[in-house]
């Protein structure tokens, strides 16, 4: 059966997750379901991460068998047609080896997650961004963040649910900058490593945002850090505004 890798963008907020789900809304239900209009029959897919609900993607990786050849682009196209109108899209496809594996062929995960500081309500980025009405101090959330590079014992900021055999990760990117945004000025944190922890990027955010805000300091985060006790975290930020970026691995899969 061929294998065809599948690069996917959604948005978050009309779904319970990606992960396909008995009696609510998945980005993984909605391509399954796509796939058997295009071939009868139950059809499993599998994603390099599986997002949260109301986290949104601009380079999601999932991979699906078909019991025939597709030409990629007439494929990608197909999906589409019965993916509509859900914000759903597959933005393209190729043919990969029968062994190759969306998930355990990855070796990196790259996240955005994006902060949007002004006062009046967001219209066109409602449901996109994190909406806050104070500034933040960039250089002071970077100082924070630089703490958590490196390889540490995350529990502080692993949700209690996790199911992660080990919260012991390696970070390998957390960087923090301020952009003009179409609807007003944004702090956006770009977050890289190989695998993560449940909610770990939010708590992250969350942490980062109170040293922006000046509730915290740099060496708190250092110290919550250091505690490895889930209570020592700073509060856990929604999912609107986290992105799952790009996913890496050895070989470039996708043009």
């Amino acid at each position: 059966m061929p294998r065809y890798a599948l690069k996917v963008e959604y948005q978050g907020e009309p779904f319970a997750g990606w992960q396909r789900q008995k009696d609510q809304p998945s980005v993984q239900g909605a391509i399954e379901q796509a796939l058997s209009r295009i071939q009868p029959g139950a059809h499993t897919i599998a994603a390099a991460g599986r997002t949260d609900a109301g986290v949104h993607a601009l380079g999601q990786v999932a991979h699906c068998d078909m019991a025939k050849d597709w030409d990629p682009f007439r494929l990608s196209e197909a999906l589409n047609y019965h993916l509509k109108p859900q914000p759903v899209a597959i933005v393209d496809a190729v043919r990969v080896t029968d062994d190759w594996h969306a998930r355990f062929s990855a070796v990196e995960r790259q996240y955005l997650f994006r902060i949007l500081m002004r006062r009046a309500p967001a219209t066109h980025d409602k449901g996109q961004v994190w909406q806050i009405n104070h500034p933040l101090d960039v250089e002071a959330m970077q100082e924070a963040a630089n703490m958590l590079l490196g390889r540490h014992d995350f529990t502080t900021f692993r949700s209690s649910i996790c199911q992660a055999a080990s919260p012991v990760k390696t970070l390998d990117e957390l960087r923090v900058e301020q952009v003009q945004g179409f609807s007003g000025p944004e702090v956006h944190f770009h977050v890289r490593a190989r695998s993560f922890l449940h909610n770990q990027v939010r708590s992250f955010v969350g942490t980062l945002e109170r040293v922006g805000a000046g509730a915290w300091t740099p060496e708190e985060v250092r110290e919550a850090l250091e505690a490895a006790d889930r209570a020592a975290c700073g509060p856990v930020c929604p999912p609107q505004g986290l992105y799952l970026a790009r996913v890496g691995y050895p070989e470039p899969v996708f043009d």
